[in-house]
């Protein structure tokens, strides 16, 4: 018999395999199979085994749920209960947010040039941004891919994206090549924004991977606004400065 269930917790290829392991040893469990982007796995046996073994077996990060009990229960306590939880995972993201704001300001408030509060701006956001994923250059990767078209036709793009995000950190507080660490924003950034914007369309339930995978982030409206403000404020700088 085969049965499909719904697993969250699940955010880069380790928890997939780890997720896969721990079922397949179970007894009666003849294969276990994830798909990470819908965070399923289908779980063929020999005989029924329980939902409560099931999630006895399993690591305490992951919580397995079948598929027609989620669906019975989305309009449920336990939805709102996911949603705000959703927000308040989102908290670190504004507070960082806050703290690159006010960062640069204060570099500028004695002498104001939007211009320069604009390139510190996008110079912090991207050299705080890649130390978070830098953190956790395995796991980065793999929720990376999940979303963006670039990295899921070309792996070893993920795998450097954290060093894109610093060199462009670099030029912009250093003032070095700016045209081009403009243009480069507004590809790298768009093409992203594009995958995120399928998946809020899809409804899809991933992690962002804004932040690396230290920070669990969930996909949500934030993502899309903070590569919106980021291509916004290097369309408005190109044209400032060359025309």
């Amino acid at each position: 018999m085969k049965h499909t269930y719904k697993v969250t917790g699940m955010t880069c290829g380790n928890c997939k395999a780890s997720v896969e392991k721990a079922l397949n040893n179970i007894e009666h469990v003849t294969s276990a199979s994830v798909d990470l982007e819908k965070a399923e796995v289908e779980v063929k046996m020999s005989q029924h085994i329980s939902i409560e073994k099931l999630q006895e077996e399993l690591p305490e990060k992951f919580s397995i749920l079948e598929i027609e009990k989620q669906q019975r229960n989305v309009f449920s306590t336990v939805a709102n209960k996911e949603e705000k939880t959703d927000l308040q995972k989102l908290k670190p993201l504004f507070i960082i947010f806050a703290y690159i704001i006010i960062a640069s300001i204060l570099l500028h408030y004695k002498n104001w040039n939007w211009s320069d509060f604009m390139l510190d701006f996008m110079g912090l956001f991207y050299i705080v941004f890649s130390f978070f994923k830098i953190l956790d250059l395995k796991g980065f990767p793999e929720s990376f891919k999940m979303y963006d078209p670039l990295a899921k036709v070309f792996p070893a793009y993920a795998k450097i994206y954290p060093f894109i995000e610093i060199v462009l950190g670099l030029m912009f507080l250093m003032r070095f090549q700016i045209f081009t660490a403009l243009i480069v924003t507004i590809i790298v950034l768009g093409i992203t924004t594009i995958g995120v914007i399928k998946t809020l369309l899809n409804k899809q339930e991933i992690q962002c991977a804004c932040l690396g995978t230290v920070l669990k982030l969930p996909m949500t409206k934030a993502t899309f606004i903070e590569n919106t403000i980021m291509i916004i404020m290097a369309i408005i700088m190109l044209y400032k400065t060359y025309n």
